[in-house]
């Protein structure tokens, strides 16, 4: 049975879901993401992937800067929605919002929670060398990630996984299980569990301080955080004043006695706190990604220099 559904989402991650729910029938009532931001060299507007997807579909889009005042509240109650679906939204919803739909608000969050409750799980997972996340269907309620979860999907986070790769991967999934907790609701039939309290950490923001890279961490580490940022923010170290994203790495076998961040040869291998990392893609400011070689060649980077 079709339902008549508000989609809440904003960013790529969103779009797979709201897609799965166009291609299954369900009835959308409306879009609801953030607003256009000033994007881009020329700091025009730029509409969410959200908002273009949508509007492909030929769906109403509202993007209101909040969901505080009572008159966005009427709004959203007057579409008469069976339930929510909100994806990575960015706004917070208020109780009114929540208890507007027959059915709540179900929200699509990308970890098995409650671990990685907040705004960068993925990013948070591979950061911390977790081998294992997914994608979770939970009721919303008035407090971070803390609602009941309904349905689940786990994932392997292999040892040279990026957040973008997972990111895509988890985008696709959660599409389908969304679906999945939809038919089941339509059914009467979708189970909620309270979250457990043991094992709760949380994904803050990625806040540009921490990008740095910190060559006197562990091999381990260092390669965690460089893919846990890659493509973006992108995890970076200094030469001559420029920041150079890595992109991809490699956590090398063996030990060295060298300073930290040492560049030990012309393979690109770093010397770390405790092992070694060998650089494999990087980027300059303002030009494309590039394997190591073709920076080393270009920056004419020579064995025992010292990458800050």
């Amino acid at each position: 049975m079709s339902l008549r559904v508000v989609f809440m989402g904003t960013p790529d991650f969103s779009v797979p879901t709201l897609t799965e729910i166009v291609g299954a029938g369900h009835e959308v009532a409306a879009v609801y993401s953030q607003p256009p931001r000033p994007a881009g060299r020329g700091m025009s507007e730029r509409k969410s992937p959200v908002q273009v997807a949508a509007e492909q579909f030929g769906l109403p889009v509202l993007t209101p800067k909040s969901l505080k005042v009572e008159g966005e509240q009427a709004l959203f109650a007057g579409h008469g929605a069976d339930v929510a679906v909100v994806v990575a939204y960015g706004l917070i919803l208020p109780k009114p919002v929540l208890d507007a739909p027959r059915d709540g608000c179900l929200n699509l969050h990308a970890s098995l929670l409650p671990r990685w409750r907040g705004a960068a799980p993925i990013q948070r997972a591979i950061m911390e060398g977790d081998a294992e996340t997914g994608v979770a269907v939970m009721r919303m309620e008035e407090g971070l990630d803390t609602g009941p979860v309904c349905m689940e999907e786990r994932v392997a986070i292999g040892p040279e996984t990026t957040a973008g790769e997972l990111h895509d991967r988890l985008a696709v999934l959660g599409g389908g299980l969304m679906i999945r907790a939809l038919a089941a609701l339509s059914r009467g039939s979708l189970d909620c569990r309270p979250q457990p309290d043991a094992g709760m950490t949380y994904a803050r923001k990625i806040e540009k301080a921490e990008t740095r890279i910190d060559w006197s961490q562990p091999a381990s580490r260092v390669h965690d955080h460089i893919r846990g940022l890659s493509p973006f923010p992108g995890a970076w170290f200094e030469m001559g004043g420029e920041r150079i994203k890595v992109l991809r790495a490699q956590r090398m076998a063996g030990e060295t006695g060298a300073a930290p961040g040492t560049l030990l040869d012309s393979e690109g291998n770093v010397a770390c706190g405790a092992g070694v990392v060998r650089l494999v893609d990087v980027q300059r400011t303002g030009r494309q990604q590039m394997s190591y070689a073709q920076f080393a060649r270009g920056a004419r980077l020579e064995a025992g220099i010292v990458l800050r």
